[in-house]
């Protein structure tokens, strides 16, 4: 019987997962994803008039509803409701967005899920964050998903083996050292490894993420128009796209900016090669994350005499990593072991 592999990566600024996966290789692996955005309510907005129509599930947990999906910003008010800290798998908002990625899946149960963290927290968080993903979760709208098994991964060891596997180098790579470099939306994460192996001392994450630059930007603006400027999803729109703000009708030009983004960019850079120390014995540089494109220019002068590589959609590319590891874990350990068939019941306990 074919055992089903899926994974999700909650991350802070989005939550991406796999919702189609017919093979073990990255072109075969299909990719969905929707802002980390998780709205309580005590009474569920899918029944309430203007819940119908958006792209939303209401998401029941401990008595409130956390509205989640891909339209959840049409249910925003003024106060952006991020969880932006080190205990955020601790919180219902991480659960409900989680639970939301499960419920797009449309599938009934899972046999293996697998899951990120930041390097910085995942020894400490790993044990926990598998026994609150393990068990039969509500989803809403009467649904449930069943999780059999939950495996915990190192977010850029995700993209280590996405990019590994694209360029069919799993073999070739197996005894040169690659360094893989993930910006996320509140950590800037890197990974050293040799093969697959990680070299845990080395790895590491610091708090020094795209939300940093978006807050820079948002406290400049506030300065210039005299009040407090929250927005910090159009400073990120504007951001990727290139283009200037518009705000009381007046164009804030980013590009005043461009010179603190990059001190940030290279504060986060110098922590990791502090931490790395010479990188004479590193074959591969590899850039992912949807951050990337602010961090570029800071890896490239840093590792002025290496080529920095890159990969297809880099959003992606930890989660696709999970579902390939995933899939490999469940045709050598979970075949050979037998699916697992312990009865569970509840938020993630073991009955």
């Amino acid at each position: 019987m074919e055992i089903i592999v899926r994974a999700v990566d909650v991350g802070f600024g989005n939550t991406k997962f796999v919702t189609d996966a017919t093979g073990s290789n990255p072109g075969d692996i299909r990719c969905a994803s929707f802002p980390s955005r998780a709205y309580p309510s005590a009474r569920d907005p899918s029944k309430t008039l203007g819940g119908e129509g958006r792209k939303t599930f209401a998401i029941p947990i401990t008595g409130l509803f956390y509205e989640v999906g891909p339209d959840v910003m049409l249910t925003a008010d003024a106060f952006r409701a991020t969880q932006i800290h080190g205990d955020y798998i601790d919180t219902p908002q991480y659960l409900a967005l989680a639970r939301g990625a499960l419920r797009m899946m449309k599938l009934d149960a899972i046999d293996l899920l697998v899951v990120g963290l930041p390097v910085a927290v995942f020894a400490a968080k790993k044990a926990a964050l598998e026994k609150l993903m393990t068990g039969r979760h509500d989803v809403g709208g009467g649904k449930t998903v069943l999780v059999r098994k939950a495996l915990a991964m190192a977010q850029p060891n995700g993209a280590l083996i996405d990019y590994a596997t694209q360029h069919n180098k799993v073999e070739a790579m197996e005894h040169e050292h690659s360094l893989v470099i993930d910006p996320g939306s509140r950590t800037f994460d890197w990974l050293v490894a040799r093969g697959m192996k990680l070299s845990h001392k080395q790895s590491y994450s610091v708090d020094r993420g795209v939300s940093n630059i978006l807050q820079l930007i948002a406290d400049d603006i506030s300065h210039e128009i005299g009040r407090p400027y929250t927005n910090l999803d159009n400073i990120d729109l504007a951001l990727r796209t290139g283009k200037d703000l518009t705000i009381y009708q007046r164009t804030y030009k980013l590009a005043r900016m461009k010179p603190m983004v990059e001190i940030i960019a290279k504060e986060a850079v110098a922590a990791m090669m502090q931490r790395i120390g010479e990188s004479y014995n590193v074959q591969h540089v590899i850039l992912v994350g949807g951050g990337a494109f602010l961090f570029k220019r800071a890896v490239k002068e840093a590792f002025a005499t290496h080529q920095v590589l890159a990969v297809k959609e880099p959003m992606f590319a930890n989660v696709r990593g999970y579902q390939i590891g995933g899939t490999n874990y469940a045709h050598t350990v979970l075949a050979t072991a037998g699916r697992p068939a312990r009865a569970v019941s509840g938020e993630g306990e073991v009955a």
